[in-house]
């Protein structure tokens, strides 16, 4: 190189932003067309703040992160050493010699930053240098969620990946969440999921910045932990007749049917999980869901029923036990409640309640309380003879007495008690935590009588409803759809927002028979749940949201991870023309979809008819397919919709 050109070049190498974009591309003119500045960054959930800053980080073949060495950053570095190094390649190193060169610095502040609290961060991400900092490792494990967020989807992959160049955006980053409680509630009870399953449920959660996994361990389709003292529990309890189809409407099984499904989780198990995901700083809260739902219990140990030939009753394998037609309570048609007139039921419940809270370290232990049928309870001598001992005027109070007794068992462990929010009608004291599923208002209400509340409502974070049209989504009595998910907001209008813990989305698995499909009803929506715990209100924006989520789609993708695409899925619409015609009318939850349609049986694409208005099907049509394109490329699922149940949606003539 001749004089004057070094010259030159250390000159121009002078200049800040010259300099730092020659670095930052690693002197590779070419890189800067590879990188797609507007789907660069698609954090979920979106930070509080975030400021792109000049250049591109670009990940090494050598990766040294800098870390104190305690235990408590063990699993920071465990995640970020995998992610960094199996799908690309470089070699990732871990030294706790701080004056040393460094790629990635995990710093513990000495002063606290008050600003971020013991779950946020700050991530700075500069040409040469990642920096991630916090007052707990919490923080930095989060922040590291975030960092693997920046670099491409590829990052996902569980193998290596050729030809990509691992490049992050430079970002200055402040976070942290809105509410504390962030969690998700994975129901192991109606189908047994394995500790290796729910070990992935987890890790899947906590990408996503959930800290609080709420397990479902009983109900009347299975008793899934084991009590010492108690082996009938899980001998006869966890396990029932397998069946397939829609759950709720089986036949009843007949005796010689073998009863081999199902399985349980020894207390090693549990010690296990929790330990998993402590490191991952999870909490996790067990469920035991009494009085009703206790079909399982009562298989088991029948004297702990009020109710004659309970000795008969078998665990549920998803036969139609309950009768919803007259709404809430529902009809029994079998007693699966325990009686709370029976001394032994408590006894059993101090056994069970003991050992819970030695495996489970969490502060709370929850005990159900929801959908208790009082039909049986009604006809039972042993309940009017409590009901006049006690002076318990009706069904509301007689529950009202066993929860403030199970409370009481539940305190004497050292931990709180928490129920679904049907505890309320028992006038219980401000000290029970209520989680409340039935609507927003019975949160709201709980919070202004003091009580600690976590939200987890029906309307906007149950998981296992419907994400679609009926026809093609596994039959639930109700829809949620991801656009609906996004509307939660934890701090309600109307609530004292000082006892509002936080708020989680449910996972019933009634109708989710494997982790696959636990994974499709969880994802996206509990993309949108997540930013709605974890964002400010005002940084929540549907246009802006939607984007993320078909990026980290693609992530998914790589992750071989189960989504549900319903989103793309066409919205139908009947009513009737004034002469009494069929008038269907299609449109979409995501802007900017076309929809292509057939009535002639073929798999419409978007060379078809494209829908513009109202469709009039022919006089003999039978079918109408329907598909979803974003410009030439088809996002949405060939829909078969029958003319005979748009019919029936609209009314008969």
């Amino acid at each position: 190189m001749r004089k004057s050109s070094l010259l030159l070049l250390l000159f121009i190498l002078t200049i800040p932003a010259f300099s730092q974009t020659i670095v930052s591309d690693n002197f590779n003119a070419e890189m800067a067309g590879k990188f797609d500045h507007t789907a660069e960054i698609a954090i979920i959930p979106e930070p509080v703040s975030l400021v792109k800053t000049e250049g591109h980080f670009v990940l090494p073949a050598n990766v040294v992160i800098h870390s104190a060495a305690i235990p408590e950053l063990k699993q920071v570095v465990s995640f970020l050493q995998e992610r960094l190094s199996t799908p690309t390649g470089s070699f990732v190193s871990n030294i706790s010699d701080t004056k040393g060169p460094a790629t990635i610095k995990l710093i513990l502040n000495d002063k606290s930053n008050a600003a971020i609290g013991n779950e946020g961060y700050t991530l700075i991400v500069t040409p040469s240098l990642i920096t991630i900092k916090a007052n707990k490792a919490a923080g930095l494990f989060y922040g590291a969620q975030s960092l693997i967020q920046l670099f491409p989807k590829e990052i996902e992959a569980k193998e290596l990946v050729e030809n990509v160049e691992w490049a992050a955006p430079c970002v200055e980053v402040t976070d942290y969440p809105r509410v504390g409680w962030r969690g998700l509630m994975f129901d192991c009870a109606r189908h047994f999921f394995t500790k290796a399953e729910v070990k992935q449920y987890i890790d899947a959660m906590v990408r996503y910045k959930y800290n609080l996994l709420h397990w479902h361990l009983t109900d009347d389709e299975g008793w899934r932990i084991e009590i010492k003292g108690m082996p009938k529990l899980t001998e006869v309890g966890a396990w029932n007749v397998k069946k397939v189809g829609e759950f709720g409407i089986f036949s009843p099984p007949e005796a010689d049917e073998p009863r081999t499904y199902g399985g349980f989780y020894t207390q090693e198990d549990i010690k296990e999980i929790v330990q998993y995901a402590k490191n991952r700083f999870v909490d996790i809260l067990p469920e035991v869901d009494v009085p009703g739902h206790s079909l399982a219990i009562i298989a088991s140990y029948p004297e702990l029923s009020c109710t004659e030939g309970a000795e008969n009753y078998r665990v549920r394998s998803g036969e139609r036990i309950m009768d919803w037609s007259k709404g809430a309570p529902p009809i029994a048609l079998i007693d699966n409640t325990l009686c709370p007139a029976n001394e032994k039921v408590y006894g059993f419940l101090d056994t069970v309640i003991t050992q819970v809270a030695q495996l489970f370290p969490f502060e709370y232990i929850h005990m159900g309380g929801d959908e208790a049928p009082i039909n049986f309870w009604q006809k039972s001598d042993a309940i009017k003879a409590l009901m006049k001992s006690e002076n318990l005027k009706d069904m509301h109070q007689v529950q009202g007495y066993f929860e403030k007794r199970v409370q009481k068992i539940v305190e004497s462990k050292g931990k709180k008690f928490m129920g679904w929010d049907e505890i309320l009608n028992g006038d219980m004291p401000p000290s029970a935590a209520v989680m409340s599923w039935r609507g927003v208002k019975n949160g709201v209400d709980a919070s202004k009588k003091k009580h600690e509340v976590v939200m987890s409502p029906s309307t906007y974070a149950y998981l296992d409803y419907m994400q679609a049209d009926p026809i093609t989504e596994p039959k639930v009595y109700a829809s949620l759809r991801l656009s609906k998910s996004y509307e939660f907001d934890p701090l309600p209008y109307g609530s004292d927002a000082k006892y509002i813990k936080g708020g989680q989305a449910n996972l019933w698995t009634e109708q989710v028979y494997n982790i696959r499909q636990a994974e499709y009803m969880t994802w996206p929506r509990g993309f949108a749940i997540s930013e709605s715990l974890w964002s400010p209100l005002e940084k929540k924006n549907w246009k802006t949201f939607f984007p993320k989520v078909e990026q980290h789609f693609k992530r998914l993708d790589i992750a071989e991870t189960k989504y549900a695409p319903s989103v793309y899925d066409p919205i139908f619409s009947v009513s009737r023309s004034a002469d009494r015609q069929l008038m269907i009318e299609l449109s979409s939850e995501v802007e900017g979809l076309d929809i292509y349609y057939s009535f002639d049986n073929s798999f419409p694409d978007r060379f078809y008819p494209k829908y513009t208005e109202k469709l009039t099907p022919p006089k003999d049509a039978t079918m109408l397919k329907v598909i979803t394109y974003k410009g030439k490329d088809p996002v949405g699922r060939i829909m078969n919709m029958p003319i005979e149940e748009l019919n029936r949606r609209a009314g008969r003539r």
